[in-house]
């Protein structure tokens, strides 16, 4: 068994758990069953991860004796929708799943997103387990208990706040990553030094041909640092009353432009890295930072393989009317995560909106 495990804690109180971050951990049953208080269990996972990963967490399942069933849902942001949840309730009443029933999310973002509100509103709630098999989902969605699923007019309009009992990142499961997938994830990673650690992004600039180059020890090391700051502010903040919310830099931007054009088009951190530069941008116009903090993250987020652009035919009007029904508007004013510094980020509605105009309208020139 492999020794090098790190392993992090989400403070909560009562509902505490660890994230576990190291290499053949898909192998160890013991992490499952420590995390698994019944005796079934659910593995959720999508086309793309069952064929790769899904007998091997099966097989350590079946060491723990427990009783388990599979649900394979297609693949793609597109189809994380309500149907999607059905079809995984719709196994746990046939298969006479109860209320001790463990949900597994194999996969990336969107199957843990799935799975996790299909846990939270089952018998008005049963565990789920994390195992993230995406950069992304290793960083940012599988820590945390946000879960949901679209809307058409709206992404994660749809959801709950579900705590996991615990999160296993076998950073093994990067290596069948494809290329723009590791990009898409590194925007998360690359988030955090933005909105936090201004020593974390100067790291990154430091190290991230290597990163892209998929060194197994700086990913690790990038994935702990992106997971502590993670269950720091989580632990904080919840239910995102107040400080979470940093962790939204970028993603209002982000979230039109996969709105606007076609959930899947555009992936996740695709959008959310060139919505940080919108926002790097109206900090700029405000004059909270100066140019250089624009400057370097686009050229890290370039170096990264991101787009630093909108798409040329969004218009300003587009993302208005898609950001007004964006879940942090309040009272009809959006409230948007900008920067005062590197590593300096903070939840404001007191923007010029004259200044939001001129960044929606150059949001396509920094390509």
């Amino acid at each position: 068994m492999p020794e090098d495990i790190q392993t992090l804690t989400v403070d909560l109180g009562e509902r505490s758990y660890p994230i576990h971050i190291g290499r053949g951990l898909l192998d160890r049953p013991d992490l499952l069953n420590d995390a698994i208080a019944g005796s079934s269990a659910v593995i959720v996972s999508n086309t793309t991860v069952a064929p790769l990963y899904l007998e091997r967490v099966r097989d350590s399942l079946r060491q723990t004796g427990l009783r388990h069933d599979s649900v394979i849902l297609a693949d793609g942001e597109e189809y994380k929708t309500l149907s999607a949840v059905e079809s995984i309730i719709d196994v746990l009443i046939e298969r006479r799943h109860d209320r001790q029933t463990t949900l597994i999310a194999l996969g990336g973002g969107v199957v843990g997103d799935i799975t996790g509100f299909a846990a939270a509103i089952y018998q008005r709630g049963v565990p789920f387990i994390q195992i993230p098999t995406t950069l992304l989902s290793q960083v940012d969605s599988s820590v945390g208990g946000k879960t949901g699923v679209n809307h058409p007019s709206g992404k994660n309009m749809i959801g709950a706040f579900h705590q996991p009992r615990c999160v296993i990142a076998d950073t093994d499961s990067l290596d069948t990553l494809p290329d723009r997938e590791l990009s898409a994830g590194m925007a998360e990673v690359i988030k955090y030094g933005l909105i936090h650690d201004a020593g974390f992004f100067g790291w990154l600039e430091q190290n991230i041909d290597g990163l892209m180059a998929r060194d197994k020890g700086l990913l690790a090391e990038a994935i702990r640092i992106s997971c502590q700051t993670k269950a720091d502010i989580v632990a904080a903040d919840e239910r995102e009353a107040g400080m979470r919310a940093i962790l939204n830099l970028g993603h209002t931007f982000g979230h039109a432009i996969e709105s606007a054009m076609g959930y899947g088009h555009w992936l996740h951190g695709e959008a959310v890295a060139a919505g940080m530069v919108m926002a790097a941008d109206l900090s700029l116009r405000q004059g909270w930072v100066d140019a250089t903090v624009k400057a370097r993250s686009i050229e890290l987020l370039r170096r990264a393989g991101l787009p630093t652009a909108a798409p040329e035919e969004m218009t300003p009007e587009q993302f208005l009317d898609i950001m007004a029904i964006d879940k942090k508007v309040d009272a009809g004013v959006i409230k948007l995560v900008l920067l005062k510094a590197l590593g300096q980020a903070f939840v404001s509605a007191d923007y010029d909106p004259q200044l939001l105009q001129k960044t929606l309208e150059h949001s396509a020139d920094h390509g």
